[in-house]
């Protein structure tokens, strides 16, 4: 089964001990966060559980159609960064169990002052089959 770990920018419930923005963070803090997410994924490469990551840029807007011939609506970016996604991993684990401690284990990726962030990642299954069949 196919798990998107979602990474959000302050996002969810509040954090252990509120860390302040990337942006802040002196460039070893965020070498040594980087590093822990791309050791986390080569880790699960190794056990074939890795399928993609991606970091993402904190801009962005959305967008919706507004019918035939008219140009898309959109609206963003957003200054409040709780509406934003930081990044994803996709991951492929034999049960909802696997996939919620590996996002226990994400989620201990290094902030500032090398300290655990204790940050919290919305785990979400793909919709497949067999889930839409018991819907």
């Amino acid at each position: 089964m196919k798990y998107l770990l979602l990474k959000h920018y302050r996002g969810g419930p509040e954090p252990e001990a509120p860390w302040p923005p990337m942006d802040r963070w002196t460039p070893e803090e965020v070498d040594a966060h980087v590093r822990y997410m791309q050791d986390f994924a080569a880790r699960l490469q190794e056990s074939g559980e890795f399928v993609d990551s991606q970091a993402l840029a904190p801009g962005g807007a959305f967008v919706r159609y507004d019918g035939e011939g008219r140009p898309p609506v959109t609206d963003g970016p957003f200054a409040e960064t709780k509406d934003l996604i930081a990044g994803w991993m996709v991951i492929d684990v034999e049960s909802w169990d696997r996939a919620v401690r590996l996002a226990g284990e994400l989620s201990a990726a290094p902030g500032p002052g090398g300290k655990p962030l204790h940050e919290w990642l919305e785990v979400r299954p793909f919709l497949s089959e067999s889930s839409a069949e018991t819907e």
